[in-house]
């Protein structure tokens, strides 16, 4: 038994280093394909190049927080992009207080589409925002908070399955509809874009899109770090035992609440996390990323990386987002949709998905 013990161990961590092996290579190779080598180069990295392997990376840390929750809990929650919103939000809101004097009607407090809807003075849920660190805590806090006062809840009432799913997926729906409003003062349909600069440096520069990749990357490791320390630890084994059996964990005496509740904030900062480092990089932030859509997306992704690896969810959130962008540029869209459902039929029901497949494959 200690020999598979060790085994299993072995394989595992043989997965976490062809993991950040990859990433190191990605954060490493695009910058220098795209600073060092020339344009006139195939290998040449382009702007367009970076921004989508900057959403790569945020997705990744997106399917790393949905697999912690999902695949170690069993907690099926389908508000993830909720929290990933909110955390964009909260950079979208800084941006857009950078922007100051230089928006179209030059206003040096209000943003240009508060100008627009005659508001006379700046929101009270705004201050604090035209400083970066202030920005940085709201893009935790706020995802955080949420997490908790719904979890706090949700899971003492015992709601799991497919019940804690749908009341997820009614909440992100509210978020919605609520952003879309225009006097919620977030920019109603429109959201938030045409952002200028972050401390200073002009965001479409490469240079700066480089930084902006490389800190991505940078969190997406020690995150993926992070969550590899915490199912490897007690604690790992306890929240593993309420996905397998939650009554009998309870009735040896934990507290089930407890443990779901704080792997659930967690992941609500991770997902708040990627949606902040994913606004400065894409551009823009509107309500339509709040959709349930798009939270059940992250768990195809996930389903098709291998659920409980962590490595495959991230894996198989830039994979199948890769696959997305190839497809929907070189083919029909109705092949599209065909080779997606396909996609589908094939990953979810294998047992370890697509990448954990590969990666067992490799270490044998």
């Amino acid at each position: 038994m200690p020999q598979y013990t060790l085994w299993i161990s072995a394989r595992k961590d043989s997965g976490t280093a062809w993991f950040l092996g990859g990433l190191a290579l990605i954060v490493v190779g695009v910058p220098v394909l795209n600073l060092v080598v020339p344009p006139s180069s195939p290998f040449h990295v382009s702007a367009y190049g970076l921004t989508l392997v900057g959403k790569y990376l945020c997705y990744a840390l997106l399917a790393l927080s949905v697999d912690l929750i999902w695949g170690y809990c069993g907690i099926l929650s389908l508000g993830q992009a909720a929290f990933f919103s909110l955390g964009g939000y909260a950079m979208g809101m800084y941006l857009m207080r950078e922007i100051g004097p230089r928006g179209v009607y030059g206003n040096p407090v209000l943003p240009d589409f508060m100008v627009f809807l005659n508001y006379k003075s700046l929101p009270w849920f705004w201050y604090g925002f035209n400083h970066f660190w202030f920005a940085l805590i709201m893009m935790v806090f706020v995802p955080g908070l949420l997490a908790f006062a719904f979890g706090w809840f949700a899971f003492r009432s015992r709601v799991t399955g497919v019940y804690l799913s749908i009341i997820t997926q009614a909440l992100t729906y509210a978020l919605m509809l609520a952003f879309f409003r225009n006097d919620m003062g977030f920019g109603g349909n429109n959201g938030f874009t045409d952002f200028k600069d972050i401390l200073g440096f002009d965001l479409h520069s490469d240079r700066v899109r480089v930084v902006l990749l490389v800190i991505t990357g940078i969190v997406l490791a020690v995150s993926y770090l992070v969550c590899r320390m915490i199912v490897a630890s007690r604690a790992g084994r306890v929240i593993r035992a309420i996905r397998d059996a939650e009554s009998r964990t309870r009735f040896l005496g934990y507290r089930v609440e407890s443990y779901k509740l704080w792997v659930f904030v967690f992941s609500a900062v991770l997902a708040g996390i990627a949606g902040a480092l994913y606004v400065p990089q894409i551009g823009i932030i509107n309500p339509s990323v709040f959709s349930p859509i798009n939270s059940i997306e992250v768990f195809i992704w996930v389903a098709g990386g291998g659920r409980g690896t962590l490595y495959g969810a991230a894996g198989g959130a830039s994979l199948v987002n890769y696959a997305k962008t190839y497809f929907t540029t070189t083919i029909p869209e109705a092949w599209y949709y065909a080779l997606g459902a396909l996609f589908v039929l094939v990953t979810v029901f294998l047992p370890r998905g697509i990448v954990g497949l590969a990666s067992g494959r490799m270490r044998k």
